[in-house]
């Protein structure tokens, strides 16, 4: 019948052995000779055989498949773990589901019931903006299936997270800033409800705080990784009757937005205005002036989560794991003024 599944039981009857033997074959079981096995794999080849993965997960209580939920899988970074967890974990036959919440709280449950359902091996997570509630991931601990965050963690959680140093990045971004003459720094911060902008708002502090330098509240804004978003600010900014002189900002975009209203608006950067952003997404390179940015490593962050849960889904590891990388300072134009002395009359 056209559509028809081919079935271990019918590769049973074209080489007249059992079902048992074949699926023994098929899941290269040691008890079964390699000659049988063969004679199995090329009967199943002619057939068209596909297995019943699913079948198989159920029967196991769990899959080689690994479930990725990321806040948004178009964005650089998190493309680039994406990318580093699959190629580390194919190497241990693993393959990937990837889900996205949008930085919702409700998608995320959602996602994380559907892989559940599946029967993944586990979930590597970056939390959404909402998520401030965890019954969704104590559920998959559980389960006992396996757990690790990335990125965006909390510590509400007794499981393996990965991420870099986020308060790092911050302080040197800052410092380096200072070092280049700046003493106005603005702070263009993401959401403080999530790790990781608390803790880049942490370091902004700490290195004005080490650098003897005032914190002044109207140069602090909580700004959307968005590009017009970031001129908005900027131009609010840029009408305070004390002026800032550097800004950096959470995220590449927003200081992508800055960028694009300082220069339509005859600022020179870096001379008249210094920027540093977070991210290092490719365009920061491309832009004239090219902009400093902190690299989050994503593609070694996945690789290296991926490596956290092949240990603990392996049972190599069970003790929980919390990884931070370093963040590395990538200098570029717009943060070195070319001339910092200037004659005032």
């Amino acid at each position: 019948m056209k559509g028809k599944k081919t079935t271990i039981h019918e590769i049973a009857k074209e080489l007249n052995t059992t079902a048992s033997t074949v699926s023994r074959a098929l899941n290269n079981n040691p008890r079964i000779s390699e000659e049988t096995k063969k004679k199995v794999f090329a009967m199943a080849e002619k057939l068209g055989y596909e297995p019943n993965t699913m079948a198989a997960s159920l029967r196991k209580g769990r899959s080689q498949i690994i479930g990725i939920i990321v806040p948004y899988a178009d964005r650089i970074f998190f493309s680039s773990v994406i990318r580093g967890i699959e190629e580390e974990v194919k190497k241990s036959g693993y393959n990937v589901i990837i889900c996205q919440s949008y930085e919702k709280i409700d998608n995320e449950i959602d996602d994380v019931n559907a892989l559940l359902s599946a029967q993944v091996a586990g979930i590597i997570i970056s939390l959404s903006r909402e998520t401030s509630t965890y019954d969704h991931l104590k559920k998959v601990i559980q389960k006992n299936k396996t757990l690790v965050l990335f990125d965006r963690t909390t510590d509400a959680l007794n499981t393996s997270c990965v991420a870099i140093d986020d308060y790092q990045g911050a302080y040197s971004s800052v410092s380096h800033l200072i070092e280049n003459g700046y003493k106005k720094i603005a702070f263009f911060s993401g959401n403080k409800k999530v790790s990781i902008f608390r803790e880049r708002f942490r370091g902004y502090l700490a290195a004005l705080k080490d650098h003897n330098l005032p914190v002044v509240d109207d140069y602090i804004i909580e700004v959307p990784s968005d590009v017009e978003q970031g001129k908005l600010v900027t131009e609010k900014l840029m009408s305070l009757p004390v002026k800032p002189d550097a800004i950096f900002s959470s995220s590449d975009f927003s200081a992508l937005g800055a960028t694009k209203w300082l220069l339509q608006n005859n600022y020179r950067i870096p001379e008249d205005i210094g920027i540093v952003g977070f991210g290092n997404d490719p365009f920061t390179q491309y832009l004239e002036p090219t902009i400093s940015s902190v690299d989050q490593k994503g593609k070694e962050m996945g690789k290296t989560a991926a490596q956290v849960f092949l240990e603990q889904v392996e049972g190599r590891n069970s003790i929980h794991r919390k990884v931070l990388l370093s963040p590395e300072l990538i200098i570029r134009e717009s943060s070195t003024k070319r001339s910092i002395n200037k004659m005032v009359i």
